[in-house]
């Protein structure tokens, strides 16, 4: 028995709001709100960058001619209750420093509530300015929300608060207050303000004192119609994003007609923030909001998920899982997304954990953390051991659960060709764990060679073996050779690690097959420049653990080999004992379902698709991502009775591998590159890729921190293999 669409759609049905318009106002939503939560830290950062720019260049021109700041102090505007000195001291002080502070997002707070300060007695006291304005509104949300995601303030929050520094639970408390309470209350300031600004725009009315508090020169000649409804959407805080994105236009236009030449950025800066964070308190947009978090969105935490909801069960936090989860999530569904770790794992990096280039932490991203903020999707740890199509029922660990759609993306592991027996002496790489044990096993190498007295283990200890020439075994060839001879330098007293002997094994006739030819000649060029000695048509009969076996009368005497030569798909096929191939990858359809399964769906290295254009898809990152959207596309197609989707087809978007710090290679068809430039490019795709800020920033500063000092910061032999 299988489950259809037809036998899933009845349970939306049943609901009294059409499963297209909860659909279709779920994806606009939620995709409003990711695009939103994307923006903010970066529009945050502009934000304090223009407004620490206009501040800090008024405390430098005055640093840079203090007599003249002295005589404007006394002359042009002086403040009655400070003397002229003290008063220009102060206010120096607080444009350079304060600045910096909001810059960096340190004290955020206290630099945004002096600049407000500031500004504020310069507009009462001196000569009222609508800039002014501007800037003491947006200080203001500063005061009362602190700085966003990329502040040195939002890093130490957590660590703070509960530190055993004095007061540090009341601050942090205090500051919670002000951005839960009295933040919504500034919006709501604000857009009565906007309001009232507007109309007395409009109506032109005199009111005696207006410009020290209402920037009504902004607004001259608004026109008077757009003017009220503007105010009147402003006042009752409905649709506060379209009339932030209108009030840009029309003060640009304003400004492209010449009405106002001296117009600033600033009020379009206090737009863009009403854009992001809506209207604040008493809002018709909060009541609506409320209404959609009830009825249509459910993202408070799972259990509110309505259990009539259709259930989707991805196997695998891969990139194929991961791809599917994303685009499945903003649905009506409830979905369970099932992974043996906890955390999705960046492979396409995993080797410079292996040679001591990256942390594992930088190539790998917690799986709840990416998932924090969508009720619907329950993010379970545990091992499947099968599935009864029967009962729509999988199994892991002691657990069952249930599913009206089941997605495979449980990847591959690595492949002996029958000879399991080499997997102690020729570790592979699929997952953190091998990452850390391959790089002690590396470093252990040059370890026990500087600490043994035999000549001839110190000559075995120092030969690496790779086995399989693809971009796994090139990358790992090159990164070891560059490790031996820059990362460990001078840095060992009896042994030279440059001397190491690094061998890459290929079956074939010439390394990275997938490639075009003339780019293999040139990574095997790179390869030899590094000192990796190539051998061609060179098949591995044994491995032990102390020599390789190449053909019949050839053998390497080593203690470190590699194994990059070959995969398997998981046991997916085994727990639906489905049709597989060779490399046990389950035979699916041109829509991705698993042969004789209609609600069953296997993607990335667990599918054999012909969806290329008739050929295998790959198993590459890039396949496995397309796979995953589509197979969310076809189940959304399903659950609202859509058109049924054309079959699955594969778009490569090119091929890339790298050599070493400054050489890589790069097939997009219609370009092929090599050299540095593909090295560049090859840096930027992988650090896009990432998942997470963070891991991007951390792969990119380690990164530059080894091109250009030649060093690797994370040798250490930790694991199973740290032992001497």
């Amino acid at each position: 028995m299988t489950t259809n669409a037809a036998a899933v759609q009845p349970t939306l049905q049943e609901e009294r709001l059409s499963p297209f318009f909860r659909i279709t106002m779920r994806v606009w939503v939620k995709t409003y709100r990711s695009i939103i939560s994307l923006i903010n830290p970066f529009f945050d950062l502009l934000v304090r960058l223009l407004v620490t720019q206009a501040i800090f260049r008024s405390g430098i021109v005055k640093l840079s001619d203090w007599d003249t700041a002295l005589n404007l102090a006394r002359l042009e505007y002086p403040v009655s209750w400070m003397a002229p000195g003290t008063a220009a001291v102060i206010g120096v002080l607080i444009e350079v420093i304060a600045p910096i502070l909001l810059l960096f997002g340190l004290f955020t707070r206290g630099a945004a509530l002096a600049i407000l300060s500031l500004l504020a007695i310069s507009q009462i006291e001196y000569l009222a300015v609508d800039l002014n304005l501007w800037l003491i509104a947006i200080l203001g949300w500063y005061v009362l929300r602190g700085a966003g995601a990329f502040s040195f303030d939002r890093a130490l929050a957590a660590g703070l608060g509960g530190s055993a520094l004095p007061f540090a639970r009341s601050v942090t408390l205090f500051c919670q207050f002000l951005t839960e309470k009295l933040a919504p209350l500034w919006f709501l300031a604000i857009r009565l303000w906007l309001a009232a600004t507007l109309l007395i725009a409009v109506a032109m009315i005199s009111a005696g004192g207006s410009e020290v508090f209402l920037p009504i020169k902004s607004f001259a000649g608004i026109h008077p119609g757009l003017a009220v409804i503007l105010a009147v959407l402003l006042i009752a805080g409905f649709l506060v994003p379209v009339s932030s994105i209108l009030l840009i236009v029309a003060l640009s236009t304003l400004a492209v007609m010449g009405l106002h030449p001296d117009l600033t950025l600033y009020p379009m800066l206090l737009f863009g923030f009403l854009f992001i964070f809506g209207g604040g308190f008493m809002a018709i947009d909060s009541v609506i909001s409320r209404w959609l978090e009830t009825n249509i969105l459910f993202d408070r935490k799972y259990d509110d998920v309505p259990d009539h909801w259709p259930h989707i069960v991805v196997v695998g936090a891969g990139f194929g899982g991961l791809a599917c989860v994303n685009k499945l999530k903003n649905l009506p569904v409830r979905i369970t997304l099932i992974d043996r770790h906890n955390y999705h794992l960046f492979q396409p990096l995993l080797y410079q954990i292996a040679t001591a280039a990256l942390s594992p932490a930088d190539v790998a991203t917690p799986i709840r953390g990416l998932f924090r903020s969508d009720g619907n999707v329950r993010v379970v740890l545990g091992q499947v051991s099968g599935v009864d199509s029967n009962a729509k029922t999988l199994t892991y660990g002691q657990n069952q659960v249930e599913y009206d759609y089941l997605v495979l993306a449980t990847g591959a592991s690595h492949s002996y060709f029958g000879k399991d027996e080499w997997a102690p002496f020729a570790p592979g790489l699929k997952t953190i764990e091998d990452g850390v044990s391959v790089r002690a096993h590396v470093l252990g190498a040059f370890e026990r060679a500087e600490s043994t007295n035999d000549t001839e283990r110190v000559k075995r200890l120092l030969t690496f073996v790779i086995v399989g020439a693809g971009p796994t075994g090139v990358e790992l060839a090159g990164a070891i050779a560059e490790l031996a001879h820059q990362g460990l330098k001078d840095e060992f007293s009896r042994i030279n690690p440059a001397e190491a002997e690094i061998i890459l094994v290929q079956s074939g006739d010439r390394i990275l097959p997938a490639f075009p030819e003339e780019l293999s000649a040139h990574a095997a060029k790179s390869l030899e420049n590094l000192g990796v000695d190539i051998r061609l048509n060179s098949r591995v009969t044994n491995i032990t653990s102390d020599h390789v076996n190449i053909g019949d009368d050839q053998e390497i005497a080593t203690e470190t080999v590699l194994w990059a030569a070959g995969v398997v798909a998981s046991p997916a096929g085994k727990w639906l004992d489905a049709e597989t191939d060779r490399a046990g990858r389950v035979a699916v359809d041109e829509h991705l379902r698993v042969k004789g399964y209609q609600n069953v769906f296997a993607i990335g290295d667990t599918a054999g698709s012909n969806g290329w254009n008739g050929d295998p898809v790959p198993g590459l990152a890039p396949a496995a991502k397309q796979a995953g959207a589509y197979v969310a596309s076809y189940i959304e197609a399903q659950l609202v009775t859509g058109p049924q989707l054309k079959p699955f087809a594969y778009r490569h978007q090119g091929s890339l591998a790298t050599i070493g710090r400054k050489s890589a290679v790069a097939d997009f068809g219609f370009m092929k590159l090599h050299g540095a430039i593909a090295w560049w490019l090859w840096g930027a795709v992988h650090v896009g890729f990432l998942s997470g800020t963070r891991n991007r920033i951390s792969v990119l500063v380690n990164w530059i921190w080894s091109y250009f000092t030649l060093q690797l910061g994370i040798r250490l032999i930790t694991g199973r293999d740290s032992g001497a």
